[in-house]
């Protein structure tokens, strides 16, 4: 199967990437298969081990830091849209980083900034509702996108509070959910998801639809979101994966342990999840900058 078209197909259909960026995101990956000594079509049996030599060797041949983050980038995007489309059961680039200044971390919103994303739909109409108990839920729980438009109905828990998401390799986690969005989830459900169920049909499964009656696309999240932060004046990129991010960093930032956020964003290697504390490490190191006197 031809996986490096697929994954250019996706580039440009469901993440909308310029023609230049899903270029240099193609140039990349084929020059990471000629450095492994393999055909495209081989990708998707290439071990962490592979990319780890890979990634030093870069290094060694004296690459600058912003080459190999961008080289890395493109390696990862790829393994994370063959997990997401079950191409794999398991991302060999996962725990994977660059270990070098300039590394690439997470974008994430500021807590007022996630206040102003939040508040932004119109909750009068049934799709503002729809629209801000996404919100609520993506930022309460971490969710992926894809983990968000398959969530059944039956699958939230409004008295024990909890919501049961389907993550990579269809693994089953219990994700706890705070007292906002069980505010909002009860409204929805209550108000909201009635309106956009088609009459005389079956209720579908799926939480949250479109006015269709059908489950709502990765790619039509992606879009609300972005409509909302330029609704709020967020002039930072924007996405359902900025929201995974900022829930993790803000976790933390309020005293969490590594190993539950790690437990609630699904991550089957806590190095993964240790890409957070380098954030929190950061806003540390600018907050004693200005506030110790003998810094």
């Amino acid at each position: 199967m031809d996986y490096l078209s697929l994954f250019m197909e996706y580039l440009q259909v469901e993440l909308g990437l310029a023609e230049n960026t899903r270029l240099s995101y193609q140039r990349d990956l084929r020059i990471f298969c000629k450095a492994l000594k393999i055909p495209e079509d081989k990708l998707v049996q290439v071990q962490r081990i592979q990319i780890i030599n890979y990634i030093t060797g870069l290094k060694l041949q004296g690459r600058t830091a912003a080459t190999i983050a961008r080289k890395l980038a493109a390696i990862k995007a790829f393994y994370r849209f063959m997990i997401t489309e079950n191409y794999l059961q398991s991302d060999p680039a996962e725990a994977v980083e660059a270990g070098t200044k300039g590394v690439h971390l997470p974008k994430v919103l500021t807590e007022p900034e996630i206040q102003a994303l939040l508040e932004a739909p119109d909750i009068s109409t049934a799709e503002g509702l729809r629209d801000r108990t996404m919100l609520e839920m993506l930022y309460a729980t971490g969710m992926r996108v894809s983990e968000l438009v398959t969530v059944k109905a039956a699958s939230v828990n409004l008295d024990m509070r909890y919501v049961i998401a389907f993550g990579k390799g269809s693994k089953e986690r219990i994700v706890p959910l705070g007292s906002v969005a069980i505010t909002y989830l009860r409204k929805y459900l209550a108000e909201g998801r009635n309106h956009f169920l088609k009459e005389n049909e079956k209720d579908p499964e799926t939480l949250f639809l479109g006015l269709g009656g059908q489950g709502l696309t990765r790619q039509r999240v992606w879009e609300i979101i972005k409509q909302y932060g330029r609704q709020a004046g967020i002039t930072k990129m924007i996405s359902p994966h900025v929201l995974r991010h900022s829930f993790a960093t803000h976790l933390l930032d309020n005293g969490a342990d590594l190993r539950s956020v790690q437990e609630m964003l699904g991550h089957a290697d806590i190095s993964t999840t240790q890409i957070y504390t380098h954030l929190t490490n950061k806003r540390l190191r600018s907050v004693y900058e200005k506030a110790h006197p003998r810094k």
